[in-house]
């Protein structure tokens, strides 16, 4: 290796090709010096190293994630096209459209949407086609939209009805001027959108996400409360953390006194990953009561992640959706919501599953931080998989590095 490449770092470790970042082009990389490794271990892993893209489908060859790709602002906008508006996002809940004329807007990574209720669920970009106003603003119930700019007006299907004042203008046709749409559809009470019209149907994506999820009773719940979590973090930092139970004895103590540690499985499925464990309840010799006594074979908490941002923690007495907002390559948005049944909203336990999950939450935060800040030290640059307990994480880094090659 020549010495005057830039932020050359040499290894002894065990590693034989271990990659270092030379320049903020993700594409430079280069190896340290064999090691004790023989050659022709090393040449049959460098190919797959070169690439940032490949992780190699064997867990036990995998590295992860070039560090450079937790803070590079070209990644990032590349993230935000090839993945983040081409994925199915959550964006509302049915109780918000349930019926005819009901609406409410948003934004979706930059783009203004209009989800409302005619005799089916529609969605729109929520920009004017004569000089990009709000046809609509905040959420209620309509029986047509006014842009709020100029008083174009349109029906609940998205068709212009009027456009004051344009007598006289050529080669004007209304029908040349609807909304334009948005794929908008539902599951679990939720209202997802695709930015991408030729995008797979929302349930084909999620494969036999319906069947798992189906044993817990959502349509039962009830929203009880959200609450937000700004962190300095690049959004897969935090999903890596989220895909994997290796952290719990370490970081999460109260969480891993509620689980069986030893029956904690990850199942990744094409574009998902399912995670759970059996509830361990009381045990003898408990100084102090745990959250969950019972214990059955048939209770279990379950997480479900979906690829690129969107959770669902089943718990036994709650169901939280989690959606991570990537803000910029360093900073991300988590929002939390929960759902109860409708007999436990004033419950003391439901407050009490709420800061069980903040607290959980907020050990997640700080590790996510601190290992956002160790991702930019020039002595780190990929690791390696437990094949027992980051089945999850590798998987994530396949679908990413899959989407990530798409055109």
């Amino acid at each position: 290796m020549d010495d005057s490449t830039p932020e050359t770092v040499r290894t002894r470790a065990s590693c034989p090709c271990r990659l270092v970042r030379t320049t903020s082009d993700p594409r430079s990389v280069i190896f340290c010096d064999p090691c004790d490794t023989p050659p022709a271990a090393v040449l049959q892993l460098r190919p797959r190293m070169l690439d940032p893209f490949q992780i190699d489908p064997d867990i036990s060859r995998a590295w992860t994630l070039p560090a450079l790709y937790y803070s590079d602002p070209a990644i990032f906008v590349r993230e935000k096209e090839t993945i983040f508006r081409r994925a199915w996002q959550v964006v509302g809940h049915h109780s918000q459209v349930a019926g005819p004329g009901d609406y409410f807007t948003t934004e979706l990574h930059g783009e203004p949407l209009l989800v409302v209720r005619d005799r089916e669920l529609r969605g729109y970009y929520n920009i004017c086609r004569h000089r990009a106003g709000p046809p609509a603003e905040g959420c209620g119930t309509r029986k047509l939209f006014r842009c709020g700019y100029h008083g174009w007006t349109y029906g609940l299907d998205g068709k212009l009805i009027s456009a004051p004042e344009v007598e006289g203008v050529q080669e004007f046709h209304p029908e040349d001027f609807s909304l334009l749409p948005v794929r908008a559809e539902e599951w679990f009470h939720f209202v997802f959108v695709n930015l991408d019209p030729r995008a797979r149907g929302l349930v084909e994506s999620l494969g036999e996400l319906p069947q798992q999820a189906g044993r817990f009773d959502f349509a039962g719940l009830k929203f009880f409360t959200r609450r937000v979590y700004d962190m300095r973090c690049n959004w897969k930092t935090y999903i890596d953390n989220y895909l994997e139970g290796y952290h719990l004895p370490s970081v999460h103590p109260g969480l891993n006194r509620e689980l069986d540690y030893n029956a904690y499985t990850v199942e990744p499925h094409a574009r998902y990953i399912r995670q759970f464990s059996p509830i361990r309840g009381a045990q003898p010799g408990d100084s102090a009561p745990r959250r969950y006594q019972e214990a059955r074979a048939d209770l279990t908490t379950d997480y479900f992640w979906v690829f690129p941002n969107w959770m669902l923690n089943c718990y036994p007495d709650n169901l939280q959706l989690n959606i991570v907002l990537p803000l910029a390559p360093e900073r991300t948005l988590a929002v939390f919501e929960w759902y109860l049944l409708e007999k436990d909203l004033q419950s003391p336990a439901a407050l009490a599953s709420v800061e069980f999950s903040d607290q959980v939450q907020k050990e997640d935060i700080a590790i996510c931080e601190t290992v956002q800040k160790n991702l930019r030290s020039r002595s780190y640059s990929r690791g390696r998989y437990s094949l027992k307990q980051e089945k999850g994480v590798h998987a994530f880094h396949r679908m990413y590095a899959e989407a990530m090659q798409e055109k």
